[in-house]
């Protein structure tokens, strides 16, 4: 389940529901924090729940332990740092596709693996 945590972070799944065509790639800052605007970010079957503030913040919990970072938008992508608990997980940049209740995260700047999280 660790390993699951660190893959959905990584790509920060199973899936929510919607299918690739019913994404979008967001390319810009404005569009990803309108997309987000006060929503969290969740896969419940692992008990993650995320908060990705407008101010370049993240916040939450997965699987009991805490989770904080930073973010920004760099050319198009969706930048962070992130810890989970005291694990410190790799800066990366990610593609990020949104559509209805879904946003999906996909690591190394969409060439990694992917997080599908619902919006809530």
């Amino acid at each position: 389940m660790v390993r699951y945590i660190m893959l959905c972070f990584t790509a920060l799944a199973l899936g929510t529901g919607a299918a690739a065509a019913d994404l979008s790639k967001i390319d810009s800052r404005t569009t990803f924090v309108k997309a987000i605007a006060g929503k969290s970010l969740n896969i419940g079957l692992y008990g993650i729940t995320l908060n990705v503030s407008n101010s370049g913040k993240i916040t939450g919990r997965a699987v009991g332990r805490p989770v904080s970072g930073d973010w920004s938008w760099q050319n198009g992508f969706f930048c962070r740092s992130l810890t989970w608990g005291e694990r410190e997980l790799p800066y990366n940049c990610q593609r990020v596709d949104y559509g209805g209740d879904t946003i999906r995260f996909t690591s190394d700047k969409g060439a990694g693996r992917s997080a599908d999280f619902r919006l809530r």
